[in-house]
């Protein structure tokens, strides 16, 4: 059974707006790199696979565009080139490596989970409380960053239940943010 594993950039007031952070640099893009290589498979709603989309799909060129640095050319590829599902009602179809993913969020979260492989990587903001709601991440990863964004989408604003977590890992990066991996704490019966 693959893990499903939520990761997300963060600020210390808790905003995941991905302008909200620090700006990305060398050492965040190669930690992103290396965790999503972990996965098998992205999952995204409609909305974050738009998003990554325009900002990591290689050209037709074939050229990455010149306000790429050189250092965020790995991450690109591996996003690039990831197996994707997108949760959406509304999407008529996609492509980009990706299938679009209908009907019951939770039958279709498991069933993709059931496959055989490593992991599912999950980010943005509304597809994961709903996943989070269902109990259905097994891995909560976040990247602190150390600023105070003061407005903003907010980190599973709205979860229904409380959920326990225990860190597992964490590390530090020149920058002062902070990546720590959290693994449910699973509720006495």
């Amino acid at each position: 059974m693959r893990l499903l594993r939520y990761s997300i950039n963060v600020t210390l007031d808790g905003c995941c707006h991905h302008e909200a952070g620090l700006p990305p640099d060398e050492e965040s893009m190669r930690y992103w790199t290396t965790q999503m290589a972990r996965a098998d498979a992205l999952l995204f709603g409609r909305v974050t696979y738009q998003m990554m989309e325009s900002a990591w799909r290689k050209p037709a060129t074939g050229t990455w565009p010149d306000w790429m640095d050189e250092w965020e050319v790995p991450f690109a590829e591996a996003i690039d080139r990831a197996r994707k599902y997108v949760v959406s009602s509304t999407l008529g179809g996609a492509d980009w490596n990706a299938e679009v993913v209908r009907g019951d969020l939770g039958e279709a979260v498991r069933r993709l989970k059931q496959e055989p492989g490593e992991g599912l990587w999950v980010g943005g903001v509304t597809l994961p409380l709903a996943l989070a709601d269902l109990g259905l991440i097994d891995e909560y990863e976040f990247v602190v960053q150390p600023v105070l964004a003061g407005r903003g989408p907010t980190l599973l604003a709205g979860l229904r239940e409380r959920i326990r977590l225990k860190l597992v890992e964490r590390q530090e990066f020149r920058s002062g943010a902070v990546a720590m991996r959290f693994l449910p704490v699973p509720v006495p019966a």
